[in-house]
């Protein structure tokens, strides 16, 4: 869990929205969210080439054909 103490001349706002960006960086609430429920490696990896495919498609149509 992420860890931020109270600097000096630091609001409670600014504390927070610190505290919520370690969050984020540390990925706790993505790993939270995907054990939640148990998704057999199957699916796990039907979802991994689903995103792969995505990407794919979408830097074509960024750069080009």
């Amino acid at each position: 869990m992420p860890k931020v103490e109270l600097r000096s001349n630091e609001s409670q706002e600014q504390l927070l929205r610190r505290f919520r960006k370690s969050v984020m960086k540390s990925k706790v609430l993505s790993d939270v969210r995907r054990k939640r429920w148990h998704i057999p490696k199957s699916e796990l990896e039907r979802i991994k080439k689903k995103k792969a495919v995505r990407r794919m498609k979408r830097s074509q149509r960024r750069f080009g054909n």
